[in-house]
């Protein structure tokens, strides 16, 4: 019998006690377990939000591609935010929304192991360009008179490669370790995609690797690039203290104000998530951790391209060039 042609009792399954199967050629997720028929509703949140980042980020695209005026190393940055976040959203965001509307779905083992990937690996990417930004504002502000110098086109391409790079190396392990696993205790995902967690929870064997893989990969990466983006702004804010009028440290400290507004909108959910789903198991119900993880992964990238859009003076006046010569048109 295909996947498809379950009937919805037999795929809502849970493990029985003492049974196994071999490794399956396809999971089912099942979306917020708890939530039954209401969780449908959900679309309404995380449907718009897909909306926004397609929409949002595709937007920022396309102006750096048009304008030569914003193909310069800060906007370069802002437009491999864009990249990773529309990669990001169309990872979950599909998915998603087909388990929330039309209940567990059934997705292929290999699938399933792409899906852990790449929701990794961009989180990763993400993380990586924020403290790229940081460092770009910290010497925008402390060195101006160097940053052409210091901060060039080809040295933004070289550090987007290398992040790539960097994210494939670290992420790459957790589709392996999960691989190697022949046994599975069930067949059904207890979450709205394949979290590396999720699909552990199901396998039959030692999973302490897998464990301790996932949470040194969250400290190192998280961990180093926080300590990272602190450094470049314990940096800005040494520089701007140092400026002789309250005019100018306004104006230097206004520059990073989009990119502190990207950081919190980045690690605040994720450091909720994470402490939740790694000390609060007990205490915080599992579809308030599984509606969280999902929040952490759709929220920046809706969010991401509203407040550069809004809060950066070039991408404004840009768009309202766009708008005020197409209304000309008509």
């Amino acid at each position: 019998m295909s996947p498809k042609a379950l009937p919805p009792h037999r795929m809502v399954e849970g493990p029985h006690p003492n049974s196994t199967f071999p490794r399956p050629t396809f999971f089912i997720l099942t979306g917020i377990p708890g939530l039954g028929g209401a969780q449908a509703w959900l679309t309404l949140v995380f449907g718009p939000m897909y909306l926004l980042a397609l929409l949002g980020n595709g937007t920022l695209l396309a102006l750096v591609q048009m304008d030569s005026t914003l193909q310069q190393p800060m906007f370069l940055l802002l437009a491999t935010l864009a990249a990773t976040d529309l990669g990001l959203a169309t990872s979950i965001a599909p998915g998603l929304l087909a388990v929330l509307w039309l209940g567990p779905r059934p997705v292929p083992y290999g699938a399933c192991l792409a899906q852990m990937f790449f929701v990794h690996a961009l989180t990763a990417v993400e993380s990586g360009v924020l403290l790229a930004m940081a460092y770009d504002r910290a010497v925008a502000v402390g060195r101006p008179l160097h940053y052409p110098l210091l901060v060039t086109k080809t040295r933004v391409g070289y550090a987007a490669l290398a992040l790539a790079l960097k994210a494939v190396a670290i992420v790459v392990p957790f589709p392996l370790l999960v691989a190697r696993f022949e046994h599975f205790r069930a067949k059904t995902i207890g979450h709205a995609y394949c979290a590396h967690m999720a699909v552990v929870e199901l396998v039959v064997g030692d999973t302490r690797a897998n464990n301790l893989y996932g949470l040194a990969l969250s400290l190192a990466v998280s961990g180093i690039d926080i300590l990272g983006i602190t450094a470049s702004y314990g940096l800005i804010a040494h520089a701007v203290l140092r400026l002789p009028t309250r005019e100018a440290r306004a104006k230097a400290f206004g520059t990073c104000s989009s990119h502190i507004c990207v950081i919190l909108a980045f690690y605040v959910p994720g450091l909720f998530s994470y402490l939740t789903h790694r000390f609060g198991r007990h205490t915080v119900p599992k579809p308030v951790h599984i509606l969280l993880s999902n929040i952490y992964l759709l929220l920046p990238p809706a969010l991401n391209p509203l407040i550069y859009g809004v809060r950066t003076k070039q991408i404004r006046d840009q768009l309202l060039e766009i708008f005020t010569i197409r209304k000309s048109q008509l």
